[in-house]
């Protein structure tokens, strides 16, 4: 779809939801980033990744990755709490290797590979480099952690700085720690983790999508009527 397209039913799509609902999208797609992203790689507890996922919505991150190689991802939305909708859930369960798949995608996008691990890490999460690098950071299962496979292709190998006895956190709350810590840190710093026009409009197309009732229908007709104008 080209863009003056996508301005276009943008525009139509606003008249069905109210000048309160516009302009709270308008307020949150402002502060939305895709500099940003974090990946979950086989984990087992869709409550887990329900809540990572809100946490990537609560600090204005918009993309997630999911592995699916052994565990399929179901969405738990009494965790959730809805904020699927407003995210892009990119789900990498069509391969044999969905981990490699995922991760030269996301390098041939520009993305940094930081991969958790409390073993033999490279830095901190405090020495992440927000400055110069689009960043995804990779969390893996709830047992084990993430794969050899993830390991070795990651750029980096980061851990979060603990002093207790226990060795490890609960993946939605290492997921929250990083995306705040991040999150913060990037904003603080210039305006490269703002995204582009283009991308807000796919952004803003989406989330009218998923508010408006029958919209596919809507949509449908919107685009029928302007053919035969």
């Amino acid at each position: 779809m080209d863009s003056i397209l996508k301005i276009e039913l943008i525009e139509y799509l606003k008249s069905f939801v109210t000048e309160e609902r516009i302009k709270l999208f308008e307020k949150k797609l402002a502060h939305r980033s895709k500099k940003l992203t974090l990946v979950l790689e086989d984990v087992f507890q869709s409550r887990n990744i329900s809540a990572a996922m809100r946490s990537v919505d609560c600090f204005g991150l918009q993309d997630i990755h999911i592995i699916e190689n052994k565990n399929e991802f179901v969405s738990d939305k009494t965790v959730s709490l809805g904020s699927r909708k407003w995210l892009n859930v990119i789900q990498h369960n069509k391969k044999k290797n969905n981990t490699s798949d995922c991760i030269k995608r996301l390098q041939k996008e520009g993305y940094q590979i930081i991969a958790t691990t409390p073993h033999e890490p490279d830095i901190s999460l405090d020495e992440v480099d927000i400055e110069n690098n689009k960043i995804a950071i990779l969390l893996g299962t709830e047992l084990t952690g993430l794969s050899d496979k993830a390991l070795q292709l990651a750029d980096k190998k980061m851990r979060i700085n603990m002093y207790g006895f226990t060795e490890s956190l609960n993946i939605s709350v290492a997921a929250a720690i990083c995306c705040q810590n991040l999150s913060n840190r990037m904003r603080r710093k210039d305006d490269s983790w703002r995204i582009k026009e283009e991308e807000k409009l796919d952004i803003m197309l989406n989330w009218l999508r998923n508010t408006i009732k029958s919209s596919s229908e809507i949509e449908i007709d919107f685009i029928r009527k302007r053919d035969n104008f």
